[in-house]
């Protein structure tokens, strides 16, 4: 009987076996040879591909950019909408894949999803008549606040330990140890309050910039 063929190397195959082992196991759990073992291939075999460990993890950033729904820049929905819409699903992205957020705040670089992204973004904002200087910021504004976001959780930071705080020294933190069980719900909620108030600001903003184009 003929043997049984192994599954073509590909560059989507890949990304997607260093993307599960990054979310696994961390950025330092990714290597040429780990690699490899993991897709019962040589490691000279990863080479034809990606030169680099670099280039793999640049690779498997670019994946999770590519899942950011962009759709509500092209439908229509006015730019604050949008922009709200827009950072849920990138917070979504970041939530799934956590361990690649410091890979993904170098910037996007040569990543043609990541480059998409910032394009939609910053032509939404010009085309609602953000003047192009202040759609940049807007766009440096809300990768800011959403990678921050993803970067780490403010109620695990708390230890589950009731004697961990006290009172004498913090007054205040006396249910501090009941936030770790509450982790989830508490960071959807800080995401939603920041994102509400950025966005407020910055309809305030856009209001002045619509008087002074009108008025210039």
């Amino acid at each position: 009987m003929a043997r049984p063929r192994k599954p073509l190397l590909s560059i989507d195959r890949i990304v997607r076996t260093a993307r599960e082992l990054v979310d696994a196991e961390g950025l330092a759990a990714v290597s040429t040879r780990r690699l490899a073992a993991e897709l019962g291939v040589s490691g000279p075999s990863l080479y034809n591909h990606f030169r680099t460990k670099d280039e793999i993890l640049e690779a498997v950033a670019d994946s999770v950019s590519a899942q950011v729904d962009l759709s509500m820049f092209e439908d229509g929905r006015d730019w604050r909408t949008a922009l709200r819409d827009w950072a849920v699903s990138y917070r979504a992205a970041l939530r799934d894949h956590p361990n690649i957020v410091p890979v993904l705040a170098r910037g996007p670089g040569r990543r043609p999803a990541a480059l998409r992204l910032a394009d939609a973004v910053y032509g939404a904002m010009v085309d609602a008549g953000w003047p192009p200087a202040r759609a940049t910021s807007i766009g440096a504004l809300m990768r800011y606040f959403i990678m921050g976001s993803a970067l780490g959780s403010f109620a695990g930071g708390f230890v589950d330990d009731a004697d961990a705080y006290d009172p004498a020294d913090y007054p205040r933190l006396g249910q501090a140890h009941l936030l770790a069980d509450r982790q989830e719900r508490i960071d959807e909620r800080a995401f939603e309050t920041g994102l509400s108030a950025l966005l407020a600001g910055l309809a305030e903003q856009f209001g002045r910039v619509r008087e002074e184009s009108a008025g210039g």
